[in-house]
């Protein structure tokens, strides 16, 4: 039986090396760094480190850092922060060649952003993001082999 890794406080962790769209890779290979867990971010420092990540094809690790705005929120905001990690990971999916993954979390993502449509918080393009998703998920849906675009996460 092998052992599984464990991080300082006893709680499992997979310690394999990563690729950019986060596909674990043999031990010892050169991976991407991961990103950090629980960083507190400002909603403004969330939004333009995300948006590196996207533009530098790690929507993975983009869905990580909107995972950390996820958990660290309270009250309505928090489901904005979860839409976009869902968005991420479904480029993730779509990146991958997973359409089915791709069209579930990108419609999903969609709709959780929903609420936020009207009065979109810290600059977020809510309705540009998504026209993005459902244009993506669409695409998946007709079993094409999408070459996703990176989404401009603010007006």
């Amino acid at each position: 039986m092998s052992r599984r890794d464990r991080d300082a406080e006893g709680r499992a962790r997979n310690a394999r090396p990563r690729d950019g769209l986060g596909r674990p890779l043999p031990y010892g290979s050169d991976g991407v760094e991961r990103q950090p867990e629980g960083i507190a971010r400002t909603p403004a420092q969330t939004l333009a480190e995300a948006q590196q990540l996207l533009d530098d094809g790690k929507p993975f690790h983009a869905h990580e850092v909107f995972e950390d705005a996820w958990k660290t929120t309270d009250g309505p905001g928090r489901e904005l922060w979860r839409g976009l990690a869902q968005l991420a990971v479904g480029l993730t999916h779509a990146a991958r060649g997973n359409n089915v993954g791709a069209v579930s979390l990108l419609e999903r993502g969609a709709a959780n952003i929903e609420p936020f449509r009207r009065e979109a918080p810290h600059g977020v393009d809510v309705t540009g993001l998504q026209e993005w998703a459902r244009t993506l998920a669409e695409d998946a849906k007709q079993h094409v082999r999408v070459s996703p675009s990176v989404p401009r996460l603010t007006r």
